[in-house]
């Protein structure tokens, strides 16, 4: 059945763009009574809070925030259990009266959200970890021909990122198609998105800036009481910063020179994502400034579009 429901606003930008300010600010401005959903990869694992600028207890009390502190750092979160939680979060919202407004810069969360989840089969970690044992015994080179041979336009998506790698051959193998020939299930909501797009000069000033400050509000003692558990992360070992300073703190680097490599790695990361934001969705808002050039903007962006048009409604 089809009733009249909003696009679901997204506000996407590269990290340090001043996306979180923006939704506090936005969410005193609207006329609507607003309740952020995260799409930040990284924000989903508890205790990733100073190093992941995560938004405080006392700012989530003043603003409903979703899809923070969902799982231990040890544990596995794939792209598929954020659409769900995600998907779920916003019916939610919307059944209370509220309007769900999706924050960060997780491109592939983004994308999986607005265009559907691949139709692909589920993840079997058995199978991969056989297939890993394959690349280190056979080579990286080895797999990616496979994959080539199969599908190039797949085996180009994929590069030779390792993990892009087993993960196609996992699919190719378990059912004789390549991922790509999978299709996607439909969305569950329609969206509407504003992206900013900084340039590169600024963001890195924003960024070095950044990580001073949260080395100021405690982002070594947060290492400190993650550290034992580090061997162990599955995918937050992604997190910036966090291997960076518990070498500092075991005495291999200075603190600066961690800096440097945090530096470094965030820079080349908000260039990812600006690469990204700059072609996807094709159809955004495009503002090329941090959040607060255009506040004004983004609180009309917000509200322009608010009215129902005919979107699919939640459903189980």
């Amino acid at each position: 059945m089809r009733v009249a429901t909003p696009r679901i606003p997204v506000l996407a930008a590269p990290t340090a763009a001043g996306k979180t300010a923006a939704a506090f600010a936005l969410a005193r401005a609207s006329r609507a009574r607003i309740e952020v959903v995260s799409a930040d990869a990284m924000q989903v694992y508890c205790g990733l809070d100073i190093g992941t600028a995560k938004p405080s207890a006392d700012e989530r009390r003043r603003l409903s925030h979703h899809l923070i502190d969902v799982v231990e750092p040890t544990a596995g979160f794939s792209v598929a259990a954020y659409v769900r939680l995600a998907e779920g979060a916003i019916a939610d919202v919307l059944e209370r009266g509220a309007l769900p407004l999706v924050v960060g810069g997780t491109g592939l969360y983004l994308r999986a959200l607005e265009e559907g989840l691949p139709g692909t089969p589920p993840a079997d970690r058995e199978r991969q970890a056989e297939i890993e044992a394959e690349m280190n015994e056979r080579g990286l080179d080895a797999l990616v021909a496979e994959l080539h041979r199969a599908s190039p336009s797949d085996a180009a998506r994929a590069g030779r990122n390792p993990r892009r790698i087993v993960r196609a051959l996992e699919v190719l193998r378990a059912t004789g198609r390549p991922a790509s020939m999978h299709g996607r299930r439909p969305p569950r909501f329609r969206y509407r998105t504003a992206v900013l797009l900084p340039g590169a000069a600024v963001l890195e000033g924003r960024i070095r800036e950044r990580a001073r400050e949260m080395i100021a509000r405690g982002w070594l003692d947060e290492v400190v009481r993650l550290a034992p558990s580090m061997p162990q992360w599955a995918t937050a070992a992604q997190a910036i910063g966090y291997d960076e300073l518990r070498r500092h703190l075991e005495g291999a680097w200075s603190l600066d020179r961690a800096l440097e490599r945090i530096d470094g790695a965030t820079l080349r990361y908000a260039k990812r994502q600006r690469t990204w934001f700059r072609r996807t969705p094709s159809d955004a808002t495009r503002w090329h400034a941090p959040a607060e050039g255009h506040l004004d903007d983004l609180l009309r962006w917000l509200e322009h579009d608010g009215a129902a048009d005919g979107a699919e409604a939640p459903h189980a």
